[in-house]
């Protein structure tokens, strides 16, 4: 893995966990959510810190360049996470219907007494 990319792997997954980290302190995001982006920044930072665990995982996947493993490792992580959170707001769809269900039923409870 050339210097380069270790380098700009390394600053943009340092000032992913910073912006992370200000959002949280500001309240601005949840930590059950940020706990994702936190974990996704440290293992980046692992890997451009040591690019032999890179060289070693793309050795055993078959793949001949370790770039391209670190290409999909993050493809890969970052369509788990947008399944999951597919998965959260067709839940949270769900119950707002739902709850619009049970808040327009009392209402006309309500106006018949």
């Amino acid at each position: 893995m050339s210097i380069s990319l270790r380098i700009i792997l390394f600053i943009v997954s340092f000032m992913v966990a910073i912006y992370v980290l200000r959002r949280i302190r500001k309240a601005k995001l949840k930590i059950e959510y940020s706990l994702f982006w936190i974990v996704f920044s440290f293992l980046l930072l692992v890997l451009s810190i040591f690019p032999q665990i890179a060289i070693a995982l793309a050795d055993l996947c078959g793949i001949q360049s370790p770039v391209n493993f670190i290409f999909l490792f993050m493809i890969f992580i970052l369509l788990l996470h947008n399944f999951y959170i597919t998965f959260r707001v067709s839940h949270l769809e769900n119950m707002i219907q739902s709850l619009t269900q049970e808040i327009a039923v009392r209402d006309v409870m309500n106006k018949e007494q």
